[in-house]
C-alpha cells in the first residue's frame, strides 16, 4: 500500500489523510480542538441532511468548513458508473461550502446500504465536526473502506476475492480492510488503543475471524458494532471504519 500523505485544512481546524475526489481517508482535529459526531434518529435525505448540518454547525458556532466526516445511507449499493455520479452530486456540496479545493477532498466519509429497510434515497446517518477545547483527548475519524483499492479506474477489477464470500474469501477480504484501517490510523499517528468504536458493515458473518482478526488486533478497544449494511458499491461484501470521539449526540 502506498505511503500516506496528510495535509492541514486550517479553515476546519483539522488535517486529514489525502484520500480519493469523494472523500479522504481519515481526520483529526488541531491542538486545540476536538471532534464531536452527531447522529440523525433516522435518515435524512441528501439536501435536507446539508441543511440542517448546516444549521447545526450554525447553532454550535462552527463554520461550515468546520464539517470533517460523513456517513452516509443509500438504497443500495451503486454499479462503479452510478457511484461516480452520486460522487460527483456530493462533492458539488461540499464545494459550495469551501471544503472541496483544488481537487482535494478533506471531508472523510462512508456510505452503506441497509439490506432491510433502506432508504428511499440516499442521505445522512451521522457526521462529524471540529470544536474548540482545551486538553481534549485524542480524537480522530478514520473513513470507511472496503476491499478494494481506492483510486483505480473501477472498483469491480480490484475487489479481493471478488465474488467470493465464504469464511476463507471473508477472511481475507477482512483482513485486507483492517491492513487499510490500520494504515490510515497510523498515518494520523495513532493504533487501535484510542478507538472508541469499530464498525463492521456487512451482511455476511464475520464471527469466525472476530476473535482472531479483530480482537487480536485490538479493534475492540470500543467495542465494536455490526451494521446489517452492504458497501456501496456492487460486489464488495465487507467495509469498516473507526474513531476516537469523547462527545456523541443524536438529534
Amino acid at each position: 500500500m502506498a505511503a500516506a500523505e496528510v495535509l492541514d485544512f486550517a479553515d476546519g481546524g483539522f488535517r486529514f489523510v489525502k484520500g480519493v475526489f469523494p472523500y479522504s481517508a481519515g481526520v483529526a482535529p488541531h491542538p486545540g480542538f476536538t471532534l464531536e459526531r452527531a447522529r440523525f434518529r433516522r435518515v435524512v435525505p441528501l439536501a435536507e441532511g446539508f441543511a440542517a448540518i448546516a444549521a447545526h454547525l450554525k447553532a454550535r458556532g462552527r463554520p461550515l468548513t468546520a464539517l470533517a466526516a460523513c456517513e452516509l445511507r443509500s438504497p443500495a449499493p451503486f454499479t462503479d458508473e452510478g457511484f461516480a455520479e452520486f460522487n460527483r452530486g456530493y462533492v458539488a456540496t461540499l464545494a459550495e461550502w469551501n471544503l472541496f479545493r483544488d481537487g482535494i477532498n478533506p471531508v472523510a466519509r462512508s456510505n452503506l446500504a441497509p439490506l432491510v429497510r433502506p432508504p428511499r434515497e440516499p442521505g445522512f446517518h451521522a457526521f462529524s465536526y471540529t470544536m474548540p477545547a482545551v486538553s481534549a483527548p485524542a480524537s480522530f475519524v478514520i473513513a470507511g473502506s472496503g476491499e478494494a483499492p481506492e483510486g483505480r479506474s473501477n472498483y469491480r477489477d480490484h475487489i479481493v476475492r471478488k465474488g467470493d464470500t465464504s469464511p476463507a474469501g471473508l477472511l481475507e477480504k477482512a483482513c485486507w480492510v483492517i491492513a487499510e484501517q490500520e494504515r490510515r490510523l497510523n498515518a494520523l499517528g495513532f493504533g487501535w488503543a484510542e478507538v472508541t468504536a469499530t464498525q463492521i458493515y456487512t451482511v455476511h458473518d464475520i464471527h469466525p475471524f472476530v476473535e482472531s482478526e479483530l480482537v487480536a488486533c485490538g479493534a475492540d478497544a470500543g467495542g465494536i458494532t455490526w451494521h446489517y449494511v452492504r458497501p456501496p458499491v456492487v460486489d464488495l461484501a465487507y467495509e469498516m471504519d473507526c474513531r476516537a470521539v469523547a462527545t456523541e449526540l443524536v438529534i
